[in-house]
């Protein structure tokens, strides 16, 4: 059962939208989206409200018991602000974060995603930006943040793939069984993105991964680093312990075609099945057809139609909807469009907890883009619990 509240607390300026996914025994997962409300202050005072916000909701509100796993900062110049940030992060128990400069559209100089399950033991701290937590028959490993500065962004895209599956092998595991799901983000995109494709396909042909195999879901989107010369940043998240038929692949053919049909390696989403639940996890989805084309070049509205269509067919193959849906992530190109794509995501989908942020996708006449997270009760006897 999920359930959508909004958190409204003027003395902070700030908005939280938070969705819980509960059960009667196991883990419950909480998915919030905070913002501020208070867009003549600074960074500082905006950060501050979000933490202070945060610091409610974990210690009086809905997730007393739970813990964040992941927290995702959606800068406005991260230059000027990664460093406060990264003070302020320290006053928090220990998790994987992220930090990217991607401007939330409603005028605010920061935006937060944090993801916190029930129920878990404390994280352990794993380096290079990866923690991780046992429970049940499962180890989750979340991983947020990875860059290196140096060279192009085909070099720096090889070189994160490289150190991450070094980092996956000290703990048994492999990139091809037991990587869910990767973000990479990526400056000036029309120029780096190229490079990230090209450094992704020769790493994962190394790794066995073809398109007669399967590859991994994942966002690649504009993003920048406070570094100028760091071109990429890896976000991912693996799970060890899995057995075959956890992990499967959404393709929606009616709708969508094989990403290798167009030189890129990704997913379009993939399914995890546990004892008690699935989770979907949605790639980048854009308006595109099951050829590969750009539909409604230049319309922004119905691109964002075509958009939740694609999405829609992606959860339709595992049974879910849109209702089942915890969190969404929605990229624009032009800041311009904002307003429109607000009112409809608002009037389409009011309670589910989303961000709207400024962020070019990997295709110029693409003009938004979105992912998302969906869970759904299961009994699956044969899988244990998350």
């Amino acid at each position: 059962m999920i359930e959508y509240n909004l958190h409204t607390n003027p003395d902070f300026g700030t908005n939280a939208e938070v969705s819980a996914f509960r059960t009667e025994s196991g883990i419950c997962e909480y998915n919030v989206m905070l913002h501020s409300t208070r867009l003549t202050s600074s960074f500082r005072e905006q950060l501050e409200g979000l933490h202070n916000a945060l610091h409610e909701i974990e210690d009086n509100m809905l997730c007393r018991r739970a813990h964040a796993v992941i927290k995702r900062y959606f800068l406005s110049d991260a230059a000027n602000q990664t460093v406060v940030l990264e003070e302020q992060v320290q006053n928090f128990a220990p998790c994987a974060v992220s930090i990217v400069q991607q401007p939330p559209l409603d005028g605010s100089k920061v935006a937060l995603w944090v993801y916190l399950q029930e129920g878990i033991p404390v994280l352990q701290r794993n380096g290079n930006g990866t923690f991780s937590y046992k429970h049940n028959d499962y180890t989750h490993y979340w991983t947020g943040y990875r860059h290196i500065s140096g060279g192009n962004s085909e070099q720096q895209t090889r070189a994160l793939l490289e150190g991450y599956e070094e980092d996956l092998a000290l703990h048994k595991c492999h990139i091809v069984d037991n990587c869910v799901r990767t973000w990479f983000f990526v400056r000036d995109i029309d120029t780096n993105y190229a490079g990230v494709v090209r450094g992704r396909r020769d790493n994962f042909e190394q790794m066995g991964m073809t398109s007669d195999s399967h590859f991994i879901a994942s966002t690649g989107i504009q993003g920048s680093h406070a570094e100028t010369g760091v071109k990429v940043v890896l976000d991912a998240y693996a799970v060890k312990g899995l057995k075959k038929g956890q992990m499967s692949y959404l393709y929606a053919p009616t709708h969508l075609n094989p990403t290798y049909e167009y030189g890129v390696t990704f997913e379009r989403g993939v399914c995890m099945e546990y004892g008690d639940r699935q989770q979907l996890f949605i790639s980048g989805t854009a308006s595109i057809d099951n050829h590969g084309n750009v539909l409604n070049v230049g319309d922004i509205r119905n691109q964002t139609k075509r958009m939740w269509e694609n999405v829609e067919a992606l959860l339709a193959e595992r049974q879910h909807a849109f209702d089942n849906v915890v969190q969404m992530i929605v990229y624009l190109r032009d800041i311009a469009d904002y307003q429109v794509v607000k009112q409809m995501h608002d009037e389409q989908f009011p309670n589910i907890p989303k961000v709207i942020v400024w962020a070019a996708v990997c295709r110029p006449t693409w003009l938004v883009e979105m992912e998302c997270i969906s869970i759904k009760e299961s009994v699956n006897p044969e899988f244990a619990p998350l």
